[in-house]
């Protein structure tokens, strides 16, 4: 059954080549990744160019995807950034850095693209305009696009998104702000320090809650992001309400267009995230494949409603839906759909310690983690 089926991947970034390594891997003969730049790598590949409105609210400036500025490494250590079963290891780069730079990162996905024959897979430089159900009643996809100035319309069986979630920036609600005189910039809008270096005599107030006060030049927004499918027309079956992406059955599946469209890489404050955006993409390939079934649509989109009851129960605000904490347990789920192992104890150990090194040593306390998975972990750390 697999070869026969027409499968589009929205994106090259790491979720779109951790999707097209998974269905080539399961017999997927005629797969087409749709990616909009010239480069694969998504978020990881360093564009200068920043948007004409720094805090991108502008609806006609051109937007730049890209959110990476010059100097930054990851943050999290190179153990936990491989594939499920591709490490990050330093065999080749020779730098044992326990954060590798962005550049390196971009090398790792340049590497894994060429190891497993994904790049002529890639469609570069083709910009995905619209994603939409052939009609009410088929399950196929017509996905609109658009190429040296040249639209064209394919049919596909399944749709996967992975056009990630760092592009479209999210704004603090903050009174006051659209008459502060002074200057505003979103992060998503930062490269490099010299356009912010040796400025003088701030010309705007800031207030705070407790009655203190500083006078500014530049108010950086460092607000994280939102999710955006603005191709993707589902008549309001998926929608996105206050970040959260829904209905998803275990943030891959909409019960109602499942499994003809799903979605890739959206959790973040996930353990391990590169490895689960991985495992999604397996689980993803070895449904369509026939392989593994999904529940009915009801019982999907039950289990759905009962994960949304459970983020209200313990207080977790609906914009923390898709982050999903340090704990193992998401990983070790998608693993057991498809027969794998779980996160093995070395991973486990080395995030462990990471999270428990940031608390201690920084005085560090990441409260979406700790929303997400419901506890504290004072005791722990003690």
């Amino acid at each position: 059954m697999a070869p026969f089926l027409k499968v589009a991947v929205i994106g090259a970034g790491v979720s779109g080549l951790a999707t097209a390594r998974a269905l080539k891997s399961e017999g997927f003969e005629q797969v087409v990744v749709f990616e909009k730049s010239d480069n694969l790598g998504g978020t990881w590949v360093y564009d200068p160019k920043i948007e004409s409105d720094p805090l991108s609210l502008d609806p006609n400036r051109e937007i730049v995807h890209g959110s990476l500025y010059l100097s930054l490494c990851t943050n999290l250590p190179r153990q936990l950034m491989g594939f499920s079963d591709y490490p990050f290891v330093t065999r080749k780069y020779g730098d044992s850095t326990t954060f590798p730079s962005h550049e390196e990162v971009l090398e790792f996905l340049n590497e894994f693209a060429v190891e497993f024959g994904l790049a002529e897979m890639i469609r570069f430089e083709t910009e995905f305009v619209r994603v939409d159900r052939v009609d009410s009643r088929n399950d196929q996809w017509v996905v609109e696009s658009r190429a040296n100035d040249l639209s064209s319309n394919e049919i596909f069986d399944a749709v996967v998104v992975c056009n990630g979630h760092h592009t479209q920036p999210k704004l603090a609600d903050v009174p006051g702000l659209e008459i502060w005189p002074g200057k505003q910039v979103h992060s998503h809008n930062y490269r490099v320090p010299e356009p912010f270096r040796d400025l003088v005599d701030g010309n705007g107030e800031v207030m705070f809650e407790d009655g203190a006060s500083v006078y500014a030049d530049i108010i950086f927004h460092c607000t994280g992001f939102k999710y955006d499918f603005p191709f993707l027309k589902t008549d309001g079956i998926v929608t996105v309400d206050d970040n959260r992406v829904g209905p998803l059955y275990k943030h891959i599946f909409p019960p109602k267009l499942a499994p003809g469209l799903s979605f890739v890489g959206l959790p973040y404050f996930a353990a391990p995230v590169l490895a689960i955006y991985d495992l999604q993409a397996k689980w993803i390939a070895c449904v369509l494949s026939g392989k593994t079934s999904l529940p009915s649509e009801e019982e999907m989109l039950a289990d759905t409603r009962e994960y949304y009851r459970n983020m209200v129960e313990k207080g977790v605000p609906k914009h923390h839906t898709h982050s999903l904490g340090h704990e193992f347990d998401y990983a070790d789920w998608l693993s057991s759909r498809m027969g794998l192992q779980g996160v093995d104890e070395r991973t486990r150990s080395i995030q462990k310690s990471y999270y428990k090194f940031l608390v201690k040593n920084r005085g560090w306390r990441n409260r979406e983690w700790e929303f997400s998975v419901g506890v504290q972990e004072e005791e722990e750390v003690n």
